[in-house]
């Protein structure tokens, strides 16, 4: 029970559902009491993984006041609006799988935004059971392996995630990726007594229905946590510097700077060290392409 008072108690968000919040009361621990909290304003600024300070209005409700200082925020944006995904995480896992096909573009959206906070990144091919596509979906991360990004192949369904748990270990990882992947089947597996709903894949969309509508934060046994988020279909980076979408890009990292002209696109610019390396076969000409989309999303963005 939370008395009723005027006292100032400190808290986590442990799940989001639009402007109002599930704030566990006094430390992390698994049995801590919670609040359904609401922020003050019409401004809802807060996301799953937030620390933030409360005043309990009722046994069961409250009201947000301060946020803490954040370590770590991911989250989208496009030319209209901002949409936060989880805060404080140390690390993202990006789930993709066999069926149906996942998109690699969006992918490589996602870890541009997690290398930009530097935040660690692996990427999870669910669903190595089902063999039909099992190489489709192995060529398709090839390129970000040759990177140096762990890819762990699995399936949720067998049980083979002895793997995948020594990369949470000690760490509050956000789980995404696009609807359908299996990433409520991968929260069952991992958090025992778990309540999360699976659906079922859509055949005919080649996609999967939603079965996560909001963020929520799961404590894992041994210590760690997980954020498991709704199944993106977008993913903006209007919020990125072009600076910022070049660090996004590991391949780059090395080439920064060699280009003759300082404010080079990397587009009919001469002397371009990237497309140099691009012709070369040093680049992956798929990555390129995305690349080049998001500078040119950034150099749309409206100036205000």
């Amino acid at each position: 029970m939370i008395p009723q008072s005027i006292v100032t108690l400190k808290g986590l968000i442990v799940a989001a559902y639009g402007r109002e919040y599930e704030v566990r009361i006094d430390g992390r621990g698994v049995g801590s009491p919670t609040l359904m909290c609401s922020p003050r304003g019409k401004k809802s600024l807060y996301a799953c993984g937030d620390e933030v300070e409360v005043i309990a209005s009722t046994e069961t409700q409250g009201v947000i006041t301060t946020l803490l200082p954040r370590r770590s925020l991911l989250y989208r944006a496009d030319a209209f609006k901002e949409k936060l995904i989880a805060a404080n995480v140390t690390q993202v896992v990006i789930v993709a799988a066999t069926e149906p096909g996942f998109s690699d573009e969006l992918l490589m959206r996602c870890l541009c935004a997690v290398e930009s906070q530097n935040i660690a990144g692996v990427i999870v091919l669910n669903k190595c059971d089902l063999p039909t596509h099992l190489q489709r979906g192995r060529d398709s991360l090839a390129p970000f392996a040759k990177l140096g990004h762990p890819v762990l192949q699995l399936s949720a369904h067998t049980g083979d995630l002895e793997e995948l748990r020594c990369h949470l270990a000690g760490h509050v990882s956000l789980l995404v990726g696009q609807s359908g992947m299996g990433k409520t089947t991968l929260i069952n597996a991992l958090v025992p007594d778990t309540a999360a709903r699976t659906g079922m894949v859509s055949e005919a969309l080649n996609s999967g229905k939603h079965t996560t509508t909001h963020a929520r934060w799961y404590d894992l046994p041994g210590g760690g946590a997980l954020i498991d988020s709704p199944g993106l279909q977008a993913f903006g980076l209007t919020h990125l510097s072009g600076d910022q979408i070049e660090k996004g890009f590991r391949e780059f990292r090395e080439l920064r700077g060699q280009c003759k002209f300082r404010d080079c696109q990397h587009d009919r610019e001469p002397h371009c060290a990237y497309r140099a390396a691009l012709a070369a076969g040093k680049i992956d000409s798929r990555r390129f392409h995305v690349f080049q989309s998001l500078l040119t999303e950034h150099s749309k963005k409206p100036k205000y």
